[in-house]
Formats: C-alpha cells, sequence, structure tokens
C-alpha cells in the first residue's frame, strides 16, 4: 500500500500520505489514533501502524 515510504515514516511523511496539516498529524499522533512512539521532540511512526489506520484495523492494547 505504502510501498514507496521506508518502514517508519515521519511526521512530513504522514501529512503527505494522510493530506492532512501538522496540527492534526501532531494530534492524531498524540491521541494514539495512529500508534508511534515519541523519543525526545521525535515521533517514530511504523509504516504498519499508518497502513492499519487507512485499512480500520486497530492494534489491540
Amino acid at each position: 500500500m505504502l510501498e514507496g515510504y521506508k518502514d517508519v515514516v515521519t511526521v512530513d511523511d504522514l501529512c503527505e500520505i494522510l493530506h492532512i496539516g501538522r496540527n492534526k498529524a501532531y494530534m492524531m499522533l498524540q491521541s494514539n489514533q495512529i500508534r508511534s512512539k515519541k523519543i525526545g521532540q521525535r515521533y517514530i511512526i511504523p509504516r504498519i501502524s499508518v497502513e492499519n489506520y487507512l485499512t480500520g484495523i486497530a492494534d489491540a492494547q
């Protein structure tokens, strides 16, 4: 689905994929709509988390 992207995407990549702004992307990450890890000031976003969000698959917690 997102073959052109690396296994870990950036916030800018997320914005491009979903056609959203940075504020919306950060809101989605902070509310855990898209699973990620925050290391320092940087979000680590697995590509599979974005794919799961797009296909409606919820990650088990």
